[in-house]
């Protein structure tokens, strides 16, 4: 096998999903003890403790205890090179998981062993099954009181709609959690605290072994004898091409927080997973081992380096290798380009690179001409990845900034932020960027956007809320831009541009969109813009 396919073969490229607050980043954290990436996890809701998550590396993430973005880590483990994508848990910034499962071949959904399966656990697994790609489960928290695993592993079926297959079975919960038993391996994982060190001190018992009783009791011995003839009888049988095609979810259960069961998962996934996936565009796929280098955007994110003012693009590299010193050819730009400052992330930690192969995820310099969803490429070379979806907002305000003196600050960071993302911008045609209208799928999405205005461009904003709910883009059979005048629209509707040029439609309620459709037959109202999502 030579050097370049070996580095492939090694990558493993997947993403973190779950319900807010079921343990994601600590399980992140974790996984970064291992690969000796961090030396110590931080704790991302202790009020005594000055350390935030590693992988919530902006302000406004620290203060809250929360993670409002992507963030992208790779590190090494057992011969593995490992991209890791930490996305929000919390649903007002789901669009951003979204577009980062764009990027991912695998993912690990974690869930609270007290609360089950919950709401925006079913909305991402949706999209992973749109994708067809392999899901994992992690059922966290079973140092604390939790469901009954077999009430748990029949709500993940029945949310759900996916087979289950527990790898490891976990003996007690609470503070009577001692470990795992590893059905493949028939092996008992007893699991003694240590602290925030590295790892859990795991002993080793066989199933059948007189030391069993000792070590957990004889009631609990004999409670998992029971539990896993059981599970051997009625389980479904491991099938490994289903779990490729996220058809059966492996279950482990474990603590992220106090590390018992967390490196047996890790090592059982990366064992499971493959190599870097193909992507589809313009209907062919293109081959994660194909010579020929291509990539796509996926993320922006502006002022990582508050003091550099710089503007990160984030790119999947889907096939062959990246050189740092080689043109590449940008198709949604027409041109051929150099990336400028490759590296390679720890959230906002960066290095410097000069390779990188298909599965990585790399940060390069954006000086303002990069959109989500991009296609870079061999020159020579000139296809474009399927498109990631844009989604549409739900809530939407009128901004503009409270001193007029500081216009181009607030144009600039309203642009570069809408860019990312984050949010999107739309103005009334032919009217200047005075005053802008944004519009989030999450409420606490203006939060965000107050806040790194004011801390990132020195710009507070004035902000009116309007009553839309729904935005529709538009298709008409004329070639020249619509004006209002042009349509027939009830009162709570309102014709406006995003910042390409693309017009749209923003309506109060989903009685005015059926009446504006009915009444103006030469528009088509869409309600995603790039790529649906069905």
């Amino acid at each position: 096998m030579s050097n370049y396919t070996s580095e492939i073969e090694r990558r493993r490229t997947f993403a973190i999903i779950s319900h807010p607050d079921a343990g994601k980043t600590t399980l992140t954290e974790k996984f970064l003890l291992y690969g000796g990436a961090i030396a110590q996890a931080g704790v991302v809701k202790g009020k005594k403790n000055s350390r935030a998550a590693t992988s919530d590396w902006m302000e406004i993430e620290k203060q809250r205890g929360i993670s409002v973005t992507s963030s992208v880590m790779q590190f090494q483990y057992d011969g593995f090179c490992i991209n890791i994508l930490d996305t929000p848990g919390h649903q007002d910034f789901s669009e951003d998981t979204y577009r980062t499962l764009m990027a991912a071949d695998s993912a690990v959904m974690v869930i609270d062993a007290a609360k089950g399966v919950e709401a925006q656990t079913r909305k991402l697994f949706k999209v992973c099954a749109m994708r067809d790609i392999p899901i994992f489960t992690f059922i966290n928290k079973m140092d604390r009181e939790s469901r009954d695993p077999f009430e748990l592993c029949q709500e993940l079926e029945k949310e759900l709609g996916i087979d289950t297959y527990a790898v490891n079975w976990p003996i007690g919960c609470g503070k009577e959690f001692q470990g795992v038993y590893d059905r493949q391996r028939r092996k008992i994982i007893h699991f003694t605290s240590n602290s925030n060190a590295k790892a859990a001190t795991a002993t080793e018992v066989e199933l059948d072994d007189p030391a069993l009783a000792d070590l957990i009791g004889q009631a609990r011995r004999d409670q998992l004898a029971d539990e896993v003839e059981l599970l051997d009888g009625a389980s479904c049988e491991f099938d490994m091409e289903r779990v490729r095609h996220g058809k059966l979810s492996p279950v482990f259960f474990g603590s992220a927080l106090t590390n018992f069961g967390v490196e047996p998962f890790l090592e059982d996934f990366l064992r499971m997973t493959t190599a870097p996936l193909p992507r589809q565009a313009n209907g062919v796929v293109v081959d994660s081992f194909d010579p020929d280098f291509s990539a796509f955007v996926f993320k922006i994110q502006a002022n990582m380096n508050k003091a550099h003012r710089d503007r990160i693009a984030f790119m999947r590299i889907v096939s062959g290798r990246f050189d740092a010193d080689k043109e590449v050819y940008h198709v949604q730009g027409g041109r051929k380009l150099r990336l400028s400052r490759p590296q390679q992330l720890m959230a906002a930690e960066r290095e410097m690179i000069e390779e990188a192969y298909a599965g990585d995820i790399i940060g390069v310099f954006d000086p303002g001409i990069f959109s989500i969803g991009d296609t870079l490429c061999a020159p020579g070379k000139k296809f474009a990845f399927d498109p990631i979806p844009t989604f549409a907002p739900e809530h939407f305000k009128r901004v503009r900034s409270r001193d007029t003196m500081k216009r181009k600050q607030f144009l600039k960071g309203m642009e570069q932020i809408a860019q990312e993302g984050a949010i999107q911008i739309f103005k009334t045609p032919y009217s200047g960027m005075e005053e802008v209208i944004v519009g989030v799928v999450g409420t606490l999405q203006f939060d965000v956007l107050d806040y790194r205005l004011k801390n990132e461009y020195g710009v507070d904003l004035y902000a009116e809320g309007l009553p839309y709910q729904f935005l529709r883009w538009i298709e008409h059979d004329g070639e020249e831009p619509l004006r209002a005048e042009d349509l027939t629209l009830p009162n709570d509707a309102m014709l406006v541009e995003d910042y390409k040029g693309n017009q749209l439609l923003l309506f109060a309620s989903q009685w005015s969109i059926n009446w504006t459709a009915e009444r103006n037959q030469q528009l088509t109202l869409l309600e995603f813009g790039g790529a649906r999502l069905s």
